[in-house]
């Protein structure tokens, strides 16, 4: 193997390697946040098995870390579209994307003011596109197979969602959100005759 090649793979090595601690972090700072706003960052790296100068590389303060988070957790809720469209039926399928928003939303709760600034604002404006693809997609696989009346806008329906971000997070809160998800799928189901 020539240099050029040993260099490459060493390269490619550390860059795989990299983007895995990146992953972790993520990952295990999203339960820590979960468990606690105030967790520090060393305790963070350590559950991730990682050194605090790796955790630093890669997210240079708290906050961008929690930034980072907040991105993470919104595409993989993006990402988890297809695989509940394939294991349920169009309409369960959208409540349980539903149900996972709202788990990811009393997340954000937990997170409290670290998420109040300009910075996070930004990073809200920017995944607010990936979010109404999703519920498009759901929309689309409902009006398909006839569960949900077609003609509906994502946005509105995301929109009508927004009671998630104001139920608590304690199992009242959790019962609340569950109860008004119904409220809302009923009034975007398809009304068959003889209803």
């Amino acid at each position: 193997m020539s240099t050029d090649d040993k260099s490459r793979e060493t390269y490619v090595t550390q860059r795989a390697a990299a983007a895995r601690n990146r992953t972790t972090i993520l990952e295990v700072a999203h339960d820590l946040f979960a468990e606690s706003q105030t967790v520090s960052m060393n305790e963070i790296a350590k559950r991730a098995g990682v050194g605090a100068g790796t955790l630093y590389r890669h997210f240079p303060t708290r906050e961008a870390l929690i930034l980072a988070v907040y991105r993470h957790d919104v595409q993989r809720l993006v990402d988890s579209v297809d695989e509940v469209l394939a294991t349920q039926r169009p309409l369960d399928a959208f409540v349980t994307w539903f149900e996972r928003a709202a788990d990811y939303i009393r997340l954000k709760h937990g997170l409290g003011d670290a998420l109040h600034n300009a910075a996070i604002q930004d990073a809200i404006n920017e995944t607010y596109a990936p979010v109404v693809g999703a519920v498009t997609r759901l929309l689309d696989a409902c009006v398909a197979d006839g569960s949900v009346r077609a003609g509906l806008d994502p946005g509105d329906v995301l929109l009508l969602m927004g009671f998630l971000w104001r139920v608590s997070p304690d199992t009242s809160g959790i019962a609340q959100g569950r109860r008004l998800i119904e409220i809302v799928f009923d009034g975007i189901r398809t009304v068959r005759k003889g209803q």
